[in-house]
């Protein structure tokens, strides 16, 4: 009796790490649900895209459930930041007003701020080409400041929606002369319907998208970069930009170069100790 307590004892203090593992909660985030091809509605429920293979992908390699939900990307990291989530699977821009109130992972993606505009539209080619006009926008985003920053230099109007669809759709309506967003989704947006079109670039706004903790996540952060570098290294993040955005990204995009340290580089709550994932 007692060598079988003994062996039931040390069998349980084996299994003990095991058992904790599994006994982990989901991971909990959040995308915009509206933010096509990132995450958008799907026919069979629920919703489909880039951010959510990439997140179910990470989750699966963590050998974590995850549960995403969908919400306007305005109160994204208000309820971030209140614990509702543990992170943010949304595509989020890191700025450094951003960076200085929350972690983020290195870029796994480039966005610039680009313009969509109706077909038929005299095309943008400088910031002068805005003058006087009305621009639409998401919500709480780095676009919105965007237009807000300028808007008394250039007399714009600004015309903001809770969803990227809605801003997207007032361009085509006439309500707005100019959509801006974030390249993926401009150029998603047009080769989705013939009346809008994917126009100019506003030069030098190219930064990270990436994946939003709480100051006090340090941890969590660097566990889920290390499994976004291995996915950079295996080729798993360019075969999913590539099967949503229609383009195989080249070396020099961010689905493939590996930033040194934890977080994008040069921005705060960057931690420059060097990165050594088990990518086993």
């Amino acid at each position: 009796m007692r060598r079988l307590l003994a062996a039931a004892l040390i069998a349980a203090t084996v299994a003990g790490p095991a058992i904790a593992q599994q006994a982990q909660p989901p991971l909990r985030c959040a995308v915009d649900g509206t933010f096509a091809p990132h995450a958008f509605p799907s026919l069979q429920g629920g919703v489909q895209g880039f951010q959510i293979d990439l997140f179910r992908e990470v989750a699966r390699r963590m050998g974590r459930e995850i549960i995403i939900d969908s919400a306007a990307f305005s109160g994204l990291i208000p309820a971030l930041n209140a614990g509702r989530y543990d992170f943010l699977c949304a595509p989020t821009t890191v700025t450094r007003e951003r960076a200085e109130a929350l972690l983020f992972t290195e870029g796994y993606l480039w966005t610039e701020l680009q313009f969509g505009i109706r077909r038929g539209s005299p095309p943008i080619r400088s910031e002068e080409d805005l003058r006087g006009k009305t621009i639409s926008v998401n919500k709480g985003t780095p676009y919105e400041q965007w237009v807000t920053r300028n808007r008394e230099r250039l007399n714009l109007t600004l015309l903001a929606f809770d969803s990227q669809a809605d801003a997207a759709q007032a361009v085509i309506q006439g309500r707005a002369y100019a959509n801006l967003s974030g390249n993926t989704v401009v150029r998603y947006s047009a080769s989705r319907n013939p009346q809008y079109v994917a126009d100019w670039v506003i030069p030098g706004t190219r930064l990270h998208w990436g994946t939003p903790f709480r100051r006090d996540s340090g941890a969590l952060r660097n566990q889920v970069e290390d499994v976004l570098t291995c996915m950079k290294r295996d080729g798993t993040i360019a075969r999913l930009s590539e099967r949503w955005f229609g383009n195989a990204p080249g070396p020099d995009q961010a689905e493939r170069i590996e930033f040194p340290g934890y977080g994008p580089p040069d921005m705060p709550g960057w931690d420059p100790t060097p990165q050594n994932p088990n990518c086993g």
